[in-house]
């Protein structure tokens, strides 16, 4: 229960320092929550399998590595996904707002009669 509990709060706070704290913020709670939950039990689950077998590596622990390999993924392509849907209030030209006034030469003007 300790370990799930440890993991919880790595993982959030892993994943807010690794994938950006502003992406996580885009997210609705329960893909957040289903992630971290997922992977805190995976990460149990494979504790449970190294050390119930006479080797650590077995079956059990290595299919709970595949299954935190695909969390992972999950929630770097939900990252992804926010981080490129996500709102810019920003101009996509210039740095300033300033107004540019094109002037047409005289030469231009007649030609234009």
């Amino acid at each position: 229960m300790v370990e799930f509990l440890v993991a919880l709060v790595a993982i959030f706070e892993t994943w807010s320092m690794v994938g950006g704290q502003s992406h996580l913020d885009l997210m609705p709670w329960y893909a957040k929550l289903g992630y971290v939950m997922g992977l805190a039990l995976v990460t149990v689950m494979a504790t449970m399998a190294s050390i119930s077998h006479e080797r650590a590596w077995n079956a059990k622990t290595i299919a709970c590595l595949v299954l935190a390999l695909i969390f992972a993924a999950g929630m770097g392509a939900t990252t992804y996904y926010y981080h490129v849907h996500e709102n810019d209030d920003q101009a996509s030209g210039a740095d300033d707002d300033s107004i540019t006034l094109l002037h047409l030469p005289e030469a231009g003007a007649e030609a234009m009669k």
